[in-house]
């Protein structure tokens, strides 16, 4: 049978706050154990939390950006259940007020096609704190650093039918946190981890299968391979005649596998209600028109505009606007040499090939926007070749200056006398006169190939300096 796979995604993201969301604690990260919680993250008696009005305006930013119904009027909730990291023994989040309502968010496939992504819902609350088991021989260690780390959880509807889209728009969703400056993303550190609901049902079936929830996956590599070895597991049982039972899983990357970690809770297992020791957050309009004035060009925005106005394909514009560094010093790159497609070529192949070699992030790149947009300027007016440009780039990676001043000191500044290069050119034919012969002999295919070999002399005898535009014009007035 033919099935059809249904995933929806639970995004935690940490947000950029300096403090917690009920308390004055800071959340840097890599801090020693239980160095960064106050006697309100440790629920000590008598304890009340005080909202962080910076998470709410993160969340609203977040609303719109993603243009959805903002909660004008959002509710506080108690979420009991019992981990040893969770002192409280609750945890205060929102369930049937969230700050951010139904919104739609559009992700790109590989193939340049684009769809759209339903978000059920995104709400504030606060991490628990960590779990420690690596180093205490049989026992387990509390950090309650993480507990009250403001978090923006983001539910889509069920509408991510592959891994690969799933891994779409968790980039995505990267991109235009990042861009909003509310989050850092970061999946390694913690700060975007997600869980993952599937389930699988016959092709055509209108009504969801039985899902399961894998939690806590943190990298998109993982979350691509677990939902794969997930649609697997799920799609064997079925074949079988089993049934697929609503649980709760863990992802072991070490053995590609998931496996059980407890069965499937559901909202009534809560036991929900409101926290009363908040208030309820009320905005207004003025609140939300004045966040709305600080929001940046959002990556879709910019990547339609990259499109229209460079002209670049849907690829290279998604690429070149996954981040607002890399947009910006990419259209950077274009002023400075007013060609946008060759900006663009070059930006993606050479300088971020040598930036994921180096394991650097675009701000960090030894060679400036500026100074990029140079180089490839001496290549438009031909002072240089592209195959010359690449040992400028590399000698300007190194910090030997600028284009020109590696050009100049380098002495690879292109030879385009025309007296020069005939010189050279005839030189060549003189002395390759079996080539010569072939040339004359051969059909029009095959004198394109030898054409080849008589450039490539040129190139030698001028250490690849010579204008190559120039000697294939002067071979073929040459040869005949």
């Amino acid at each position: 049978m033919q099935w059809e796979t249904v995933i929806g995604l639970e995004v935690h993201l940490q947000l950029a706050t300096q403090s917690k969301i009920f308390s004055g604690s800071p959340i840097a990260f890599g801090a020693e154990p239980n160095t960064q919680a106050s006697a309100v993250d440790l629920a000590m008696p008598g304890m009340l939390p005080v909202l962080n009005a910076e998470a709410v305006r993160m969340a609203v930013m977040f609303g719109l950006g993603i243009d959805a119904e903002i909660g004008m009027r959002s509710v506080f909730d108690r979420k009991n259940y019992f981990y040893p990291d969770l002192p409280k023994g609750y945890q205060i989040s929102q369930f049937s007020d969230p700050i951010v309502g139904k919104g739609e968010f559009e992700i790109q496939l590989e193939d340049g096609s684009t769809r759209q992504i339903g978000i059920t819902r995104a709400h504030l609350e606060e991490d628990a704190g960590k779990s420690l088991h690596e180093d205490f021989h049989g026992m387990t260690g509390i950090d309650l650093n993480r507990a009250g780390t403001p978090l923006l959880e983001i539910v889509s509807e069920p509408d991510i039918r592959s891994a690969a889209e799933a891994v779409a728009y968790l980039k995505a969703l990267h991109s235009l946190v990042t861009y909003l400056g509310i989050s850092d993303g970061n999946m390694a550190e913690g700060s975007m981890r997600c869980d993952i609901n599937i389930s699988l049902r016959p092709q055509g079936q209108a009504e969801y299968g039985t899902r399961a929830e894998i939690k806590n996956v943190n990298s998109f590599r993982f979350v691509e391979r677990a939902i794969r070895h997930e649609v697997e597991r799920q799609s064997d049982i079925l074949e079988d005649g089993g049934k697929v039972v609503q649980e709760t899983r863990l992802y072991d990357a070490d053995r590609d596998e998931t496996r059980p970690m407890r069965s499937k809770e559901v909202a009534n297992d809560y036991r929900y209600f409101p926290e009363p020791d908040l208030l309820p957050i009320v905005i207004d309009e003025a609140y939300v028109a004045a966040i709305r004035d600080t929001l940046p060009e959002l990556p879709t925005a910019k990547r339609h505009r990259f499109m229209d106005q460079y002209g670049l394909s849907a690829y290279d514009a998604n690429v070149l606007a996954d981040s607002r560094e890399l947009a910006d010093y990419y259209e950077t790159v274009v002023s400075a040499c007013g060609d946008a497609k060759i900006a663009a070529n070059w930006v993606q192949v050479e300088l971020l090939g040598q930036l994921n070699k180096a394991e650097l992030a675009i701000n960090a790149s030894p060679v400036s926007a500026t100074d990029l947009g140079g180089l490839i300027v001496r290549i438009l007016d031909n002072s240089i070749s592209g195959k010359i440009a690449k040992q400028v780039f590399e000698a300007m990676w190194q910090g030997e200056g600028s284009a020109d001043e590696v050009i100049d000191a380098r002495g690879l500044k292109q030879v385009s006398d025309s007296g020069a290069l005939e010189a050279m050119v005839d030189d060549v034919i003189a002395n390759n006169s079996a080539q010569v012969e072939q040339y004359l002999a051969a059909d029009e295919g095959k004198r394109k190939k030898l054409v080849g070999f008589f450039v490539g002399q040129v190139m030698k005898v001028s250490k690849g300096q010579a204008n190559p535009q120039m000697v294939n014009q002067l071979l073929a007035k040459k040869l005949g």
